[in-house]
């Protein structure tokens, strides 16, 4: 399963962000009418990597500003995390994060 993972991965990254930004609304838009099907499935996933590649490039973009800055930030880069982002210690509680809320998926139309 890792493997796969990691293969799916390495072929998302190849893909650039613009390409697959311009797929964005045609994704959202299925996303967003709800069907019991798998098109609508895989409609989802395909939207969720789309996202994805979206999120890993602003995380990126993130922390590069950080380093180049030479903020003392930086110094801390594994501890520090984007704004509004926690890993989950091992207990499943967000590490050093006061609770949270999740919100409601509102596609963009």
């Amino acid at each position: 399963m890792k493997k796969l993972l990691v293969r799916l991965a390495h072929q998302l990254d190849a893909i650039d962000e613009a390409s697959l930004m311009s797929l964005w609304s045609e994704y959202a838009t299925i996303v967003g009418r709800f069907e019991p099907t798998k098109q609508w499935e895989e409609a989802t996933l395909i939207f969720s990597m789309i996202q994805a590649k979206r999120w890993k490039n602003q995380l990126f973009n993130y922390y590069w500003s950080l380093q180049t800055q030479g903020s003392a930030v930086a110094a801390d880069l594994p501890e520090v995390l984007a704004p509004d982002f926690a890993l989950e210690a091992e207990n499943g509680t967000a590490k050093g994060a006061p609770g949270c809320r999740v919100l409601p998926f509102k596609p963009l139309l």
